[in-house]
């Protein structure tokens, strides 16, 4: 499988960071793996990130302390268009209160993915956003 070129784990659960940590190296899905634990983090990444340590797939808690997920994602809009001109969001969720949703909707994500992540969940967020799917054996 071709890899793809970076992922951004936003999460403020260090444990949760571990573990995707370990799942995405383990699967061989990128060689440019970073962790953040609130959102003005995963933005200080984004602005200083170049060539093939720009994030493709960003996997963001929406239940964050400090900056949560949707102040990140309004934040992130309002960067230079360069900056984030392919990137995939998928929202990590483990329950969505109904005004969350309804602004998550306006603010152009690729998809939500209950925690917790699974090889069957990055294998379809793969398939689906960038054509490539996990070896049989991964």
């Amino acid at each position: 499988m071709e890899k793809i070129s970076s992922v951004l784990l936003v999460d403020d659960d260090t444990t949760n960071n571990f573990l995707n940590e370990l799942l995405f190296q383990q699967l061989g899905v990128t060689d440019h793996l970073f962790t953040a634990e609130d959102g003005t983090r995963a933005l200080d990444i984004i602005e200083n990130a170049a060539g093939p340590d720009e994030p493709a797939l960003i996997l963001l808690d929406v239940n964050m302390p400090g900056m949560g997920g949707i102040e990140f994602l309004e934040a992130y809009r309002r960067l230079p268009r360069a900056q984030h001109r392919a990137t995939v969001i998928i929202m990590l969720t483990t329950t969505m209160d109904a005004r969350d949703l309804s602004r998550l909707e306006e603010l152009n994500i690729a998809g939500l993915v209950s925690k917790p992540l699974t090889k069957e969940k990055i294998d379809n967020i793969l398939q689906l956003h960038f054509q490539r799917q996990l070896p049989a054996g991964a």
